[in-house]
């Protein structure tokens, strides 16, 4: 009985240290993030002016996403704070940093972030009455993790999909917005990175948009929005998936702008046709 509570201890305590040498190798990760020249005062968010007369101006919308969403490499400011500063969007940012589409839990997530709950899950979390249009994050992690890509369904039932793969996540993520708040569903991409998983992934979309006429911010095959200059490159990217404030703002932020006014707008006339 003494051996195992022994060796039940020294689990517990070996977990302990393997926990706290993980957070000390995020935390000097900050601070490295922090140091990038992206991600200068002058790129803070704060400061920039907003824009007059923005057809987005109160849009209320979420933001689903891990990472990339959050902002992880540019010190919290992603994309999300731009829209909600230069365009008065109501945001309500739900990025979990490591999680993924697929809807199992993450364990490093958990043990860095405090939460390793997959999009799905945290999805339906959300308490908002209304919204007026859900973003989503084609996640970088599960082709990272090399999860199954999956089919797109015949059906068009929430019980139909495959949730343990990435297309399953997708169309449960769709149909789930369109039945809880009957608001249009916009998923943006990473921009192009050296990755046959994501690229899989990207193409899935098209397939989905097909069926469901969600609306695409497609940054990962835009040859001309990837076609910038090695130092434009190295101010905007931290690493080749996350961008530094510089990124968000001066890069991948007028691209998602102009895309999710074109598709809102495109939404907007294709309802009052609709009722007319």
């Amino acid at each position: 009985m003494k051996n195992i509570t022994k060796a039940v201890f020294g689990l517990a305590a070996g977990c302990a240290l393997a926990e706290g040498a993980f957070q000390a190798y995020v935390h000097k990760g900050e601070k490295k993030r922090a140091a990038a020249e992206g991600n200068s005062r002058q790129y803070d968010y704060r400061d920039l002016q907003a824009h007059q007369d923005s057809v987005l101006k109160d849009k209320k919308i979420l933001f689903l996403g891990s990472s990339v969403t959050y902002g992880a490499a540019a010190q919290g400011q992603s994309f999300v704070e731009l829209f909600e500063k230069l365009d008065g969007v109501q945001a309500i940012k739900e990025a979990k940093s490591g999680t993924t589409l697929v809807d199992e839990n993450s364990v490093l997530a958990l043990v860095a972030f405090g939460n390793g709950d997959s999009y799905v899950k945290r999805l339906k979390k959300v308490k908002a009455d209304t919204l007026d249009c859900v973003v989503c994050q084609l996640s970088t992690n599960d082709a990272t993790m090399k999860k199954p890509l999956g089919i797109v369904s015949a059906q068009t039932a929430l019980s139909a999909y495959d949730t343990k793969t990435i297309t399953g996540a997708m169309e449960y993520i769709i149909q789930y917005c369109k039945e809880k708040w009957n608001c249009p569903v916009v998923f943006y991409t990473g921009s192009y990175y050296d990755s046959a998983e994501y690229s899989a992934m990207v193409q899935r979309l098209y397939d989905l948009q097909k069926k469901w006429d969600i609306g695409i911010i497609d940054l990962y095959t835009n040859q001309e929005f990837n076609n910038i200059s090695k130092e434009q490159y190295a101010l905007y990217m931290f690493d080749p998936i996350h961008p530094t404030r510089a990124g968000y703002s001066k890069w991948w932020m007028p691209m998602m702008e102009e895309e999710l006014t074109r598709f809102l707008a495109q939404q907007g006339e294709e309802r009052y046709s609709d009722c007319h």
